[in-house]
């Protein structure tokens, strides 16, 4: 019976190294749906049974809800949850998804993540520096933890996005898909 090649060792543990970051980070953001849903829960019982709206559930939902979908994207990408062209490179052999892949994150994807870290992290800083509140809020809370996130976001993005390129480099060189994590 012929068995696939395994990844070498030591590529395996730098893509583990590379992705702890991004599970560490998604796991913990999955935590944020208690606190949404215990505000979303005690605004719609205060508004409809006690008839006394608040005004803060709806921009805490706000900010969670933004944290948890910022913060759970480079996990979806560890995960290989984004949306992408399966439908057309279904088709291909793994090398050649690999190569496209290989393609598309070296032309497209470092260069737009990039760009949005540079302009995430000086749209981050401004609010910081202007102590930013949430100018449509009757409550008005500070909005510059949320901006925070975008930058922590892009670069754990980034991160995780060269341990895809290192997946899709090992897959183009050996003609077999990387394992999954936890095949490894």
């Amino acid at each position: 019976m012929h068995y696939p090649p395994k990844p070498p060792i030591p590529l395996t543990r730098i893509i583990a190294f590379l992705e702890l970051p991004s599970i560490w980070v998604g796991k913990a953001a999955a935590w944020l749906v208690l606190p949404l849903t215990l505000a979303l829960v005690y605004e719609v019982v205060s508004r409809y049974i006690f008839n006394r709206p608040t005004i803060w559930a709806y921009d805490m939902t706000y900010m969670f809800a933004g944290a948890l979908f910022m913060l759970g994207t480079p996990y979806a990408l560890h995960k290989g949850a984004h949306v992408r062209l399966d439908f057309v490179l279904a088709s291909l052999k793994p090398r050649w998804q690999a190569l496209m892949d290989l393609i598309l994150y070296l032309i497209v994807y470092f260069p737009a993540v990039y760009l949005f870290l540079t302009v995430g992290y000086a749209f981050a800083l401004k609010s910081w520096q202007q102590q930013e509140s949430m100018p449509t809020s009757a409550w008005s809370p500070a909005i510059y933890p949320l901006k925070t996130i975008i930058p922590i976001t892009l670069f754990l993005l980034l991160v995780q996005g060269v341990a895809e390129v290192l997946k899709a480099g090992w897959t183009v060189r050996s003609n077999v898909p990387y394992p999954q994590s936890g095949e490894v």
